[in-house]
């Protein structure tokens, strides 16, 4: 007997592995459809219409439209990459740091350190949120301190005027969130071969060009990983916004895209259609910037 005839043909052995293949997948890729893409679909069939509670009509793109004119969707929209801008390079830079410092195998007691680091990510957003609010608040313990070291005749007003109550909020989450990426960092940093840092040692490299020539490079991937989960987390920030400044306190001065759909649906009369369409700019958002970050990061 001829051994072509005996042998399956490649193309059909392939044909039922990814038949296969789909099966496997298939109950999750349904659950995902169901419960996200689903959603998705009818958000963006809301956002165009228009009009308040159930009382809904037809509207085409004139909430798009409207969000040009809105001046409290301009401030959130400001506020949002105000806090992306700043606070997100610090972080990963700040994390990347202490991750290359507690990966010293010279270092005694490093375990407490990085416990001690990553502890924040295991309080809630919320607790951390009103922990830095009576921190910061007129009466709090840093403003009670400027008193005694006489300072300051009057509270500096942290939470109350909008350039202090940004940079307030920015700290909290640098506090929450840089040990949550510093794990990142320290799993990457455990992979790459402690010889290299040997031989660059030899050569004569100081620890700064390791640090640039050797860390950075071969952690590209996971600094990837964390800028675009960063991003993603800070252009939904909502939590601290809610319950450090009241949802945007002082006049909209520190309002977040997330924390004005908060507002246009919950608090005010509901106006789901308009609600549906700022939360359409967040998603739009997050995939320009996810996509460009990871075209850059392939380009580099």
């Amino acid at each position: 007997m001829n051994a072509r005839t005996t042998l399956p043909r490649r193309g059909g052995l392939e044909r039922r592995i990814r038949r296969k293949g789909w099966l496997f997948i298939l109950p999750a890729t349904l659950i995902i459809a169901a419960v996200s893409f689903y959603p998705m679909v009818e958000a963006f069939l809301l956002s165009l219409q228009s009009g308040k509670g159930n009382a809904l009509k037809w509207a085409g793109f004139s909430n798009y439209e409207r969000l040009f004119r809105d001046k409290a969707f301009l401030a959130a929209l400001y506020n949002t990459f105000f806090y992306l801008i700043i606070q997100v390079p610090i972080m990963l830079t700040l994390a990347l740091v202490l991750a290359s410092m507690l990966n010293d195998k010279t270092l005694k007691g490093k375990g407490i350190y990085r416990t001690m680091i990553f502890l924040p990510c295991a309080t809630s957003l919320v607790s951390c949120a009103i922990v830095f609010k009576q921190l910061f608040s007129a009466n709090g313990f840093f403003n009670s301190i400027l008193f005694q070291l006489d300072l300051i005749k009057e509270p500096l007003p942290f939470l109350t005027q909008a350039v202090w109550a940004r940079f307030i909020i920015i700290i909290t989450m640098l506090w929450r969130w840089t040990g949550y990426n510093m794990v990142f960092y320290l799993a990457g940093l455990q992979t790459i071969d402690s010889q290299v840092y040997e031989a660059a040692r030899i050569d004569g490299a100081s620890v700064t060009q390791q640090f640039f020539r050797i860390t950075a490079p071969l952690l590209k991937p996971v600094i990837l990983l964390t800028t675009v989960l960063s991003t993603n987390g800070t252009l939904q920030l909502f939590d601290e916004i809610r319950n450090m400044t009241n949802g945007g306190d002082p006049a909209n001065g520190t309002l977040t895209l997330s924390a004005y759909i908060y507002r246009l649906t919950f608090l005010n009369v509901p106006t789901f259609g308009y609600a549906s369409a700022v939360a359409y700019v967040i998603f739009i958002l997050v995939a320009v910037l996810a996509f460009i970050q990871l075209k850059v990061g392939e380009s580099k």
